[in-house]
């Protein structure tokens, strides 16, 4: 479960964390009156659960009331990567001097929760890490003990972040590790934690992630998924429709596999050849046809996707029903929308192939040469 900006801040502040005044409205008449409450200027931002919105235009500083209806009137209604924006948060606006990073996650590899710090803030974290790794200081934490304040200290201490602000920067670090503890956050996370001129430590955005199986111990985070609903992104909406394990990414080549394992091997492998995943979808074992069609109207209807490779190894699921729902889902089509990559093996895969209407796709013999087709064709997608 992913909270909105403005669900996660409300947990944030009920913890203590320092977040800006702020309120959510949902029309042009509500973001002026919010504003007026809230003090110009404020920021008004999109509330929809994708990166970037910056840069793709859903976050508008503004200084009146003139400026606040035509921000308004841009943001709501808008189609932000692919999602609609039917609400935004009205945030007093922060005059801040540097910005951080500071985060918790799981780190799988060592097998305990990682705190980092960075003093790269307010940018895309993912390309910090690819690009300068040594820009973010990184501590392991014993989940039986819980953070240190030793800990929180070296982290902030390590990443640089200046003497006079670090032991603010400490806390918020602490308080988000306890969060992540308490509430079975899979992710949690500022960026950017804002330096103000006057010193002050300000939590200026707000991520958090749930365990969805460990949601029955949260009813006020059930209750925020209720009133949260999908913000407009019907392909959650559909997901849950149809019972798949689906995770919207923000790259253009569509993944479907059957069982979490393969599905993940084939993201990195989209990856490692130079792609962008755009999705998770796992189809399950013993998939119909029914379920594989349903599969390919999801990732379909994911207007960012360019191409789809359909990574199917078959146990109880069998090659030959795949192929029917391959093809039916395809045949419905007068035109193709994307161009689809499909590598079978294993339960009757033979069969499959023999069904397999190859004038609507492109079948490959091993899933590495599948990958690099699908890739090709969602380079040459995007460039036209």
């Amino acid at each position: 479960m992913k909270l909105h900006e403005y669900q996660a801040k409300q947990v944030f502040a009920d913890a203590g964390l320092p977040v800006p005044d702020s309120e959510l409205a949902a029309s042009v008449d509500e973001v002026v009156e919010a504003a007026e409450r809230v003090g110009y200027p404020v920021a008004i931002k999109a509330q929809v659960q994708v990166g970037g919105r910056g840069k793709a235009g859903g976050i508008e500083l503004v200084e009146d009331e003139e400026e606040a209806r035509e921000a308004a009137d841009n943001i709501l209604g808008m189609d932000l990567k692919g999602l609609h924006v039917d609400r935004v948060l009205v945030e007093a606006a922060v005059d801040f001097v540097n910005e951080l990073y500071v985060g918790v996650t799981m780190d799988r590899g060592e097998g305990k929760p990682v705190a980092m710090v960075s003093t790269k803030g307010g940018v895309d974290i993912e390309s910090v890490a690819e690009e300068t790794p040594e820009a973010i200081s990184r501590v392991h934490v014993d989940p039986s003990f819980g953070m240190h304040p030793f800990q929180a200290r070296k982290a902030v201490y390590d990443a640089g972040v200046e003497r006079d602000v670090a032991m603010d920067v400490a806390n918020v670090l602490t308080t988000l590790y306890d969060l992540w503890d308490e509430k079975d956050s899979t992710d949690i996370e500022v960026n950017p934690v804002m330096i103000t001129s006057d010193r002050e430590v300000v939590c200026a955005d707000a991520v958090m992630n749930i365990d969805d199986d460990a949601l029955f111990r949260h009813s006020d985070l059930q209750e925020m998924e209720e009133e949260g609903g999908v913000a407009g992104d019907d392909l959650e909406a559909k997901a849950d429709e149809y019972g798949f394990d689906y995770v919207r990414l923000s790259g253009n080549v569509g993944i479907i596999g059957n069982g979490a394992g393969l599905v993940m091997t084939t993201l990195d492998l989209v990856d490692h050849y130079g792609g962008s995943p755009a999705n998770f979808l796992d189809i399950g074992g013993g998939a119909k046809a029914e379920r594989v069609s349903n599969a390919l109207d999801m990732v379909f209807s994911d207007e960012n996707v360019d191409s789809v490779v359909f990574n199917i190894f078959g146990g109880i699921t069998r090659g030959d029903e795949v192929a029917k729902g391959i093809n039916e889902a395809l045949e419905s089509f007068d035109e193709i929308p994307k161009p689809v990559v499909v590598r079978l093996a294993g339960t009757n895969a033979e069969e499959g192939m023999e069904i397999l209407n190859t004038d609507l796709v492109t079948v490959e013999g091993t899933l590495e040469d599948a990958v690099q087709r699908a890739v090709e064709y969602a380079d040459t997608e995007a460039s036209q």
